[in-house]
């Protein structure tokens, strides 16, 4: 299918004309259609959004599916308006679940286990060489966490700051660490 050209004096304001021609790859169409509806979709994106910074990406992810689906518009379905908005509304929804599921800085409780673990064990006996045969057995990323909170006392999240790794990979990296130590040390 093709679209007619504009004449060159005549401006573009029809939508679905835009639309049809990015889906043939006209960029000075996308660009058209972008100056056209960026202020409309970005001031929906921000009623959504709350955040001037993720109504942008919002918008932005939009746009990038307009270029890359301007081929599934069909005129007969719905207005180009409606099509844009819907667009925009499904990447803010997908926008807000990823950051809904992001916890930054949350991190649950410690609880203190009352029965004593190997370590506790250990310690209390006095035997630090199988602690020092054990720790050497870790990996280096466990091992290091490890030492870092019990002898430096680092939180997770602090760990997760001097060691520039997402706080789940340093909650893994400490879990995984002393559930080897226990096998180890209880072998």
């Amino acid at each position: 299918m093709s679209y007619a050209e504009p004449a060159p004096d005549e401006p573009v304001a029809d939508l679905a004309v835009l639309l049809g021609r990015c889906a043939e790859g006209d960029q000075k169409a996308f660009r058209t259609l972008y100056e056209l509806q960026s202020p409309r979709l970005y001031g929906l994106a921000l009623r959504l959004m709350q955040q001037p910074a993720l109504a942008a990406d919002a918008m932005h992810d939009a746009f990038v599916q307009v270029w890359q689906r301007a081929a599934q518009f069909d005129p007969a379905r719905g207005a180009a308006e409606a099509w844009l908005a819907g667009l925009l509304r499904y990447r803010a929804i997908d926008i807000l679940r990823r950051r809904s599921r992001e916890r930054y800085g949350h991190e649950p409780t410690d609880e203190v286990d009352p029965a004593p673990d190997a370590l506790e064990r250990l310690a209390a006996a006095g035997d630090d060489a199988a602690l020092h045969r054990c720790l050497e057995q870790l990996e280096g990323a466990q091992r290091s966490v490890v030492l870092l909170a019990f002898m430096e006392g680092l939180s997770h999240t602090e760990l997760s700051s001097q060691l520039k790794a997402p706080l789940g990979t340093v909650k893994s990296w400490i879990r995984r660490a002393l559930l080897g130590l226990r096998r180890c040390l209880e072998a």
